[in-house]
């Protein structure tokens, strides 16, 4: 006669366990956590600066300012004179890059212009020694309207 005693399991066989071990999760999600809190105020700090402001000066167009524009094409004109090539742009700036003071050098250039194209103006420029260079733009639509 055999008898049985607790359940019908084969000897040296273990029962199949239906519920998940959530222990080893938990253990790394803390751990994911704490290197988390570790390292975000490494990530965020940053050099502390003060940036500049946002401002839109009306130019004060002097007579001795010289208007350098760049049309869509990238053909350069000297006031309303055309330049063929930044070697009459660069002897035209050599002359006035003497002058005491040194008038600004103001450049319009279209909107549909490749930057190539002003690019190279500043790059005369810098090579003719002129000092001052600024970009002439449309003022932003909100300020136009007053507000």
């Amino acid at each position: 006669m055999a008898m049985t005693v607790g359940q019908d399991v084969a000897e040296g066989e273990q029962e199949v366990m239906a519920a998940i071990n959530t222990t080893p999760l938990v253990d790394v999600m803390l751990v994911l956590l704490i290197i988390f809190l570790i390292t975000i105020p490494a990530i965020v700090q940053q050099v502390p600066l003060v940036l500049p402001k946002e401002r839109n000066v009306p130019t004060q167009t002097k007579p001795e300012n010289i208007v350098i524009a760049v049309n869509k094409d990238g053909d350069v004109f000297w006031g309303m004179e055309y330049l063929k090539d930044s070697k009459a742009l660069f002897e035209k700036l050599k002359r006035v890059a003497v002058m005491v003071p040194q008038p600004e050098v103001h450049i319009r250039a279209d909107s549909e212009a490749r930057y190539e194209s002003i690019g190279k103006v500043v790059a005369t420029c810098q090579r003719a020694s002129i000092l001052k260079i600024g970009f002439i733009t449309e003022p932003p639509e909100r300020a136009l309207a007053g507000g």
